[in-house]
């Protein structure tokens, strides 16, 4: 790993770096917990469609299962030295039963339609409550960019 001069972004700009790479980047790690198993975490992808991140997993999955029992979860994006983890509550929706407008933008933007699958898969709605953005340790001060529902900035 390269040591990189860093200047710390203020809150506006790490909300508006944030919102580019949620509209723009095709994967995450959700991590999802069962009370009785413990917790699970899976790489998916997701489409952000400006208040919420939609995910598809197979409806018999250990991600669909966790989150009937225990819907709260964590995502992140994968980059390391520029961090986004959310959190929020995930709302299932059965393939057939997903808002149109969800189910076509990940259609769109996957190539891939869960809808049409032989076996049921669920969307997965997740609206952030907290993020926390940071690149390396100058950026570790004032990394909660939205706190209970409310970007910062």
């Amino acid at each position: 790993m390269h040591a990189t001069q860093i200047t710390p972004r203020d809150p506006a700009e790490r909300v508006r770096d944030t919102l580019a790479r949620l509209g723009t980047e095709r994967d995450l790690w959700l991590a999802t917990s069962h009370p009785a198993h413990g917790p699970h975490q899976v790489p998916l992808w997701f489409a952000w469609d400006g208040a919420a991140l939609w995910m598809c997993t197979n409806a018999a999955s250990a991600t669909a299962r966790n989150i009937r029992e225990e819907p709260r979860v964590r995502l992140s994006l994968p980059d390391t030295t520029d961090v986004v983890l959310l959190r929020g509550t995930a709302q299932p929706y059965p393939a057939a039963d997903a808002p149109l407008e969800a189910a076509e933008a990940f259609t769109a933007k996957f190539a891939w339609d869960p809808r049409t699958e032989e076996t049921p898969h669920v969307y997965l709605r997740v609206e952030p409550t907290t993020v926390r953005a940071w690149r390396g340790v100058p950026e570790l001060r004032g990394r909660v960019i939205m706190r209970n529902g409310v970007w910062a900035g």
